[in-house]
């Protein structure tokens, strides 16, 4: 399975972003699908989880500002940011967790997707 993220940029304070990852390769079923960020000098932190059904999580701090969706067609995952902040400045990575026909589960990672935001 592999990933691949897109929608990553340079934007200033107040603005948007959305995210793209799609999910290719032997895929026999999707489970969750979510978005973590890692930014300089911090650990990697989840930001938003969906369900193969549609249901979010998020962390605290984004909740009112990021929105999480997907298209299980598609095998692609969302996420679309409002009013970023500088210190929303990350390499934001999606993650799939899928499992074959014996109900083995895995989670693959994207390479990442910058997003600067500026003051």
């Amino acid at each position: 399975v592999q990933l691949q993220a897109s929608g990553g940029g340079s934007v200033q304070a107040g603005g948007s972003l959305r995210l793209s990852c799609v999910a290719s390769g032997n895929i026999f079923s999707i489970n969750d699908m979510g978005w973590y960020r890692q930014a300089p000098g911090k650990e990697r932190e989840l930001l938003a989880s969906i369900s193969s059904s549609g249901r979010a999580n998020y962390k605290d701090s984004v909740k009112d500002r990021f929105t999480i969706s997907r298209d299980n067609a598609k095998n692609t995952v969302h996420l679309q940011m409002n009013s970023l902040k500088p210190e929303d400045t990350a390499v934001y990575y999606c993650i799939v967790n899928s499992y074959d026909p014996q109900g083995h589960g895995m989670d693959y990672w994207g390479k990442g997707t910058l997003v600067t935001v500026s003051s």
